[in-house]
């Protein structure tokens, strides 16, 4: 006894904990933050499709045609990519946490010492105060109303009182009072090893956007084998048959031909972008001090639709000030004097909280005072109560609700009426009752009140609100994001700091009257806003009552008694001067505690998730027509219509680099459950309307009797053109960042189809004349069928029609419609439908003309570059009468440019013609009258702000 209690005393010499470091007996053990280097380069290079991929690139290296192994770079490109993003998000993620670890309270030679975790040695005092997470396995020495909450250990919801001799289980919290132990497991054998690692290192959550990648990616990789196999026979065959390719050599073009149609299958990208936006995401949540502990929660932000918060730390700057003591009826002057001392010792104990530590100015400690019985303070009670030796009775300090009951709250007492009247003015309220009998230990040990008592003394505490709370939940009121404030003081108090940061509430629930069943619950926290006297398992199974109706709940907090319902949240978000617990336990931490970073937090997590969701109906779109053109062209026995290299540029620039910039455009875009099913309700019918066009293409051509390389050329050029029009679909609302991508991979897919050397590599030829009037008309009903498909599936899919809000009024009837809203709309369609029909006309026109090289007489480039630009120019003007109909700003502006042009150009006609051009004149009439009606009441009255359409919010 006498060397345990010595222990308890004095800890470890430094030369004890010398010896036990050299022989390796630390704490120490590596739990990553965020993934290892060796998981980022697993998951960006050794997958199932990269092995297809790179097998693929060595066969055509193996039979001599590397130029057609142009996808191989792109897919190591890609892994490049995704590593070196990956790992900057590593880097800035490892060195917050660093930065930001939590530190253990050791003895060592009789001094307390706080260190790193890792630090502690077997045989180590630790010192346990409430808010601390014990580091590492221990046998409690001393205690003094020791209490540690194991659930998230053990399940045990209650916290456990802890005597001499008991165990402790790292990653344990302590929740009230103090106490010694020693630690008897460390390193790898301690149990928060496991425990904190589990809870910080980066792991695959719940996440919409992986689960349906991966669904996507199996349910390829179930068809890619046999549709190879049906390709392969379907190439070897039309080259001649069995008998034949092999020893001809064409085995070598069937080969290729089966590559290509495998490669065009898998998209890869989607993978790449995903993790992309997750690490940079993580990397720019970081630069705003928020630490992400598991990078797929940046997603989970996107869904939040309800935040719960805790008051103190986060609607207040947790700093609380004591503001005065309001004496009762009954205190006499003894028990004033009394009264002194006792909150005196209060203040200055070695367990006392901030609230307790607030009051040390106006209670220093005069002389001394000696503990003869003492209840630590718990979240649970909401009281402590001490007796001493020098002053008479049980001094009980505590909320006063929670000590006096209905009393507290009653119009009938002096102290309700008090606690009422001071609670309503947005103070916290404590009470001091006094009981004429000292603590027996029956009274400890079963943590029960005195007899006899009653309140002398309300005390009153102020809290400063945070300067930026009030604009904060204006932003979630906007964002239709729901508020719910939590915490453990007065309802009455929690009210009034609610109102003061702009919630319209008229008074807070008192978590004790909620009810116990969980659907009951769930009723209640729909019908309130503001909660108090909630204690820490109220507060978890809030936010399961809340999940249980369908909610993404977003939890923060700073206390140990967060700590459960942040960990039990969808997205849990704690402040780095909350307890190591709460931080250990929390998928984001806000370094610099400011509550005014969550819209950033959410906005961060939407644009994410609805990027991705726009750049997946790219990559999907690609999969699926490439899986149809496989088994069609497999079934028909027809040649494939493309070499890998020619795929290759074309997915580059109608799909992979564009892919990069629209992942990581701004978009606040509202989360809607239902990721995949609004991805594949676009790509689908999309990908059929390329397929089948592709397919009825070949079919013409073979029908012209064309070459093999004219065949290709001319599905290569649909193709192309046909892509860009889906990177333009999708891109909508178009703004000048969008319209910028956009153009320039038009203009890089111009260069190729242009520059000689680039035509040689990519084996690109004149298709002919019958054959580019084919294709022009096949391109522009293909691209008229995508704008349906489009239209469909953003009235259909996503624009369901909405419910009947029953807690919206609405009046008995419509306004009418006047008659000149009515003329403005007619207007406004006829203006789009026009620009539809001139886009698509000016489309074909510089298609024909780009293709109308195969004149010996003229320069080819003359005619590549004018074809291309009346091309590009129609594709713009198809895309701004898109945005005429939804009333954008922008694309009037856009529309009156080109419109502009247009007369420019009739009347340089009309004044240097030879003679008089009614058609240049009706043009630039025409045109003039347009852009008068598109700016002139009531039309220009239907179209938004031209800064309103830039980097657009719009669904994607």
């Amino acid at each position: 006894m006498d060397n345990i209690s010595e222990l308890a005393t004095s800890g470890l010499t430094r030369t004890e904990v010398a010896e036990r470091v050299a022989a390796g007996k630390t704490n120490a053990f590596v739990a990553d933050t965020s993934r290892s280097a060796w998981s980022i380069v697993r998951a960006n290079v050794f997958t199932l499709f990269n092995g297809i991929v790179f097998a693929c690139f060595f066969v055509l290296f193996l039979v001599g045609r590397w130029q057609d192994a142009l996808f191989g770079l792109a897919a190591f490109a890609n892994a490049i990519i995704g590593c070196v993003q990956e790992f900057r998000a590593k880097s800035a993620l490892d060195r917050l946490a660093l930065m930001n670890a939590p530190r253990a309270l050791v003895l060592r030679d009789g001094e307390e010492v706080e260190v790193a975790p890792g630090e502690v040695v077997l045989d180590d005092v630790l010192v346990f105060r409430a808010g601390e997470q014990v580091p590492a396995d221990a046998r409690v020495l001393t205690a003094r109303g020791l209490q540690i909450d194991e659930s998230m250990l053990t399940g045990e919801s209650d916290p456990v009182e802890k005597q001499p001799g008991d165990d402790a289980l790292s990653g344990a919290v302590v929740v009230a009072g103090e106490g010694t132990a020693t630690a008897t497991r460390v390193g790898a054998d301690s149990y928060a090893n496991h425990f904190a690692g589990e809870a910080k290192r980066f792991s695959l959550v719940s996440s919409e956007l992986r689960t349906s990648v991966n669904r996507v990616l199996k349910w390829v990789s179930w068809i890619i084998g046999p549709v190879g196999l049906l390709v392969l026979n379907a190439q070897i065959i039309v080259l001649g048959g069995y008998s034949t390719v092999f020893s001809s050599g064409a085995w070598v073009q069937a080969v290729v031909n089966t590559i290509a149609s495998l490669t065009a299958m898998i998209p890869l990208g989607l993978v790449l972008m995903t993790s992309i936006a997750f690490a940079v995401g993580a990397s720019r949540l970081a630069r705003r001090q928020v630490l992400v502990n598991e990078l797929p929660a940046v997603e989970g932000l996107a869904r939040v639709d309800v935040v719960c918060l805790d008051k103190t730390g986060t609607l207040t700057v947790g700093e609380i000030g004591f503001d005065e003591a309001h004496r009762l009826d009954g205190l006499t002057s003894p028990q004033e004097e009394d009264a002194a001392a006792v909150l005196a010792w209060y203040a200055a104990s070695p367990d006392a909280n901030a609230t307790a530590r607030s009051m040390r100015t106006a209670y220093p400690v005069i002389s001394p005072v000696v503990v003869s019985g003492y209840i630590p303070f718990s979240s649970a009670r909401k009281w402590s109560a001490v007796s001493f030796a020098e002053v008479p009775g049980t001094w009980v300090v505590g909320a006063p609700e929670m000590v006096f009951g209905d009393a507290a709250t009653s119009s009938a007492t002096q102290l309700g009426r008090t606690v009422t009247a001071l609670a309503e003015t947005g103070r916290r309220t404590l009470v001091l009752g006094y009981a004429g009998s000292a603590l027996s230990e029956a009274d400890v040990d079963a943590e029960r009140l005195p007899d006899g008592l009653r309140p002398i003394i309300v005390l009153t505490f102020r809290e400063q609100v945070r300067p930026d709370a009030a604009q904060t939940l204006a932003y979630f009121g906007l964002q239709q994001v729901g508020i719910r404030i939590i915490s453990g003081d007065n309802p009455r108090t929690v009210a009034a700091i609610a109102r003061e940061v702009g919630l319209d509430v008229a008074e807070g629930f008192d978590a004790r009257g909620l009810p116990e069943d969980d659907a009951e619950l769930a009723d209640v926290l729909d019908r309130h806003t503001v909660f108090g006297r909630v204690t820490p398992e109220q507060k978890k199974r809030m936010v399961t009552a809340l999940q249980s109706h369908g909610h993404t709940v977003a939890m923060t907090g700073d206390g140990v008694n967060d700590a459960l319902a942040i960990k039990a949240a969808d997205i849990g978000i704690a402040m780095n001067s909350g307890s190591p617990a709460t931080k250990a336990v929390a998928r984001l931490v806000l370094l610099d505690g400011q509550f005014s970073h969550l819209p950033d937090v959410v906005a961060e997590g939407r644009q994410v998730i609805a990027n991705i969701e726009r750049v997946s109906m790219l990559f999907l779109n690609k999969t699926v027509y490439a899986t149809l053109l496989a088994i069609i062209f497999g079934a028909f026995v027809l040649e494939f219509p493309f070499l890998p290299r020619q795929l290759s540029i074309t997915d580059g620039l109608t799909i992979g680099i564009p892919a990069f910039f629209l992942a990581l455009m701004p978009n606040a875009a509202r989360y809607v459950p239902g990721f995949l099913r609004r991805s594949l309700s676009f790509a689908i019918p999309s990908g059929i309307v390329v397929a089948l066009g592709l397919t009825w293409y070949t079919f013409v051509a073979h029908g012209l009797g064309v070459r093999e390389e004219q065949l290709r050329t001319g599905a290569t050029v649909i193709l192309a053109v046909v892509g860009i029009w889906v990177l333009a679909v999708l891109a909508r609302p178009l703004n000048r960042f969008k319209v910028a991508v956009v153009g320039a991979m038009f203009i890089l897919l111009v260069a190729v189809f242009s520059i000689p050397l680039a035509r040689q590599f990519f084996v690109l030829v004149d298709p002919g004349p019958e054959l580019a009037v084919a294709l022009t008309g096949i391109t522009i009903v293909m691209v008229a069928a995508i704008e349906v498909v489009r239209l469909l599936h953003r009235r259909l899919v996503l624009s369901p029609p909405s419910r009947k809000d029953p807690g919206v009024a609405t009046s008995a009837s419509a306004p009418p419609v006047s008659a000149p809203r009515v003329v403005a709309g007619v207007i406004t369609t006829v203006v789009a439908v026009l620009a539809y029909a001139f886009g698509a006309v000016a489309t074909g026109f510089g298609i024909l003309v780009f293709l109308g090289r195969y004149d010996p007489d003229v320069s080819a480039s003359v005619f590549s570059l004018t074809g291309a630009a009346i091309a590009l120019f129609g594709l713009l003007v198809f895309a701004v009468a898109a945005g005429i109909r939804r009333g954008s700003g922008l694309s009037r502006l856009m529309l009156t440019i080109f419109l502009g042009l247009a007369i420019a150009l009739s009347v340089i006609v009309l004044a240097f013609g030879d003679r008089w051009d009614w058609g240049a004149a009706l043009t630039a009439a025409f045109a003039a009258g347009i852009i008068v009606l598109l700016w002139t009441p009531p039309v220009s009255r239907t179209f938004g702000r031209i800064l309103e359409s830039s980097m657009g919010s719009a669904a994607p």
